[in-house]
């Protein structure tokens, strides 16, 4: 499977648009030395051969999804004009593709007024998320799943506010009654529910958080990063399906476009439900913000400089593909969710595995049977290897006794034990199904 190259075509004509609203402008020369560009370029090319094949159904390991080619084509068109988003001035038609951009994602989880905008990824839309949170709750506590990103514990020790992890349930999501325990012993100022694990795709139960809140107050910020966009999706669970169906009660939200909103890296996008918050990012800069009176992208931005571009690729690619149930974005949503189901079932079925339960969107979490913590971890190691010698690419996952005893009666010889862990992200997952099934099957043969 080659990479794709014909969409470069579509450059050149873009290019040759964009250039005609500067065609009023002097000639300005620019020197192209190809003979000394050449060897370089292709150097580079050489190096990047030293990667897994992300862009390969093959590649069923990390949370690694190529970029729609408009996305691509989009963000290099816009690299010809390089807009800087922090300022208007740096980035006006940018600017605007932003707010729109991040509009269609608030109107995605059922907001129409909001604040928010684009940033780097989903730990500093987080950072955001829970300055703010501390801003309006200072010097409380903030509590997360003991499944959630470990970002939010390393975020709110910068931030300097006390943090606490929630147990987790047999299937590792956030245990509403731990959560309770915790909330009728101390103030917590804000809960962060995740919605969509990175290691196992587990939704919180949101309508319980909620509940929660109405009796105790807090602030309610929704980790949805990787899961988000699966509010689009049709084939989700019930209870996973009533969770999304309650995100617009959250306060704030974190989704990563360059997860599954087919983006570049790097894209994440906060956003918050009151506009009113906005007046904590307040800050005078008149050395960058001499030339308009407009709001602009760094009057609500932690971040200073970001790239106009990755808002460009994500406007042309939600032009393209809108964000409505049973639309073609949808639809590539659920087959990742088919394509994980019919691999769980694949493994449930076979006695040479062991699975601890169902994938809640795309993500599966299985291993090689064995009688110990100790040589399940050591096996499922084993056949990461193998399997990448068969051209299939897995992970690797550690996930703690407290979780994985309440699903597997194994002996315990370590607190923790090595699983394989599969993100099927690429709508073709589903198409390539039977030869991830018969790879693994031949990389078990060694194991």
């Amino acid at each position: 499977m080659g990479l794709e190259k014909e969409s470069l075509a579509l450059l050149r004509d873009a290019l040759e648009r964009l250039e005609d609203g500067f065609a009023h402008l002097p000639e300005h020369e620019i020197t192209v030395d190809l003979d000394r560009w050449r060897p370089v370029l292709l150097d580079a090319a050489t190096r990047l051969q030293d990667n897994f094949p992300y862009q390969h159904p093959l590649y069923a390991g990390q949370m690694l999804k190529p970029p729609h080619p408009v996305a691509r084509l989009a963000y290099m068109l816009a690299l010809w004009i390089n807009p800087n988003n922090h300022a208007y001035d740096g980035g006006r038609a940018s600017s605007a593709m932003e707010k729109e951009a991040v509009a269609a994602i608030a109107h995605m989880f059922g907001w129409e007024r909001h604040l928010g905008h684009l940033c780097g990824g989903g730990t500093l839309a987080n950072m955001e998320a829970l300055w703010i949170a501390g801003r309006l709750q200072p010097g409380k506590t903030v509590v997360a799943s003991a499944q959630a990103h470990y970002t939010h514990q390393r975020l709110t020790d910068v931030l300097g506010l006390p943090f606490r992890v929630i147990p987790c349930d047999a299937r590792a999501k956030m245990d509403a009654n731990a959560l309770e325990d915790v909330l009728r012993r101390e103030e917590v100022g804000t809960v962060v529910a995740t919605l969509g694990t990175t290691a196992t795709g587990a939704v919180d139960p949101l309508p319980d958080i909620l509940a929660l809140r109405e009796r105790y107050g807090f602030r309610l910020h929704v980790d949805a990063a990787y899961g988000g966009y699966f509010i689009l999706a049709d084939n989700l669970e019930t209870e996973t399906r009533t969770a999304f169906d309650r995100l617009a009660e959250a306060d704030s939200i974190v989704v990563d476009p360059h997860k599954h909103g087919l983006q570049p890296y790097g894209c994440g996008c906060v956003l918050f439900r009151d506009p009113a918050v906005g007046r904590f990012y307040k800050h005078d800069s008149p050395y960058t913000y001499f030339s308009s009176a407009d709001l602009h992208l760094g009057e609500i931005s932690l971040e200073c400089s970001r790239a106009g571009a990755a808002a460009v690729a994500l406007w042309a690619t939600q032009r393209l593909l809108p964000y409505i149930r049973g639309g073609e974005f949808a639809r590539s949503l659920q087959d990742c969710r088919s394509a994980a189901l019919a691999l769980w079932q694949k493994i449930r079925c076979d006695d040479d595995f062991m699975t601890l339960f169902p994938p809640e969107l795309d993500i599966v979490v299985w291993a090689p049977r064995a009688a110990s913590a100790g040589d399940i971890s050591r096996r499922s190691r084993a056949l990461f290897q193998a399997a990448a010698g068969e051209d299939l690419h897995l992970a690797v996952a550690a996930f703690p006794r407290d979780i994985v005893e309440k699903t597997w009666s194994i002996q315990w010889d370590a607190e923790s034990v090595y699983c394989l862990r599969s993100c099927l992200m690429k709508a073709e997952h589903r198409e390539w199904l039977e030869a991830i099934w018969h790879r693994l099957r031949q990389a078990l043969l060694g194991v």
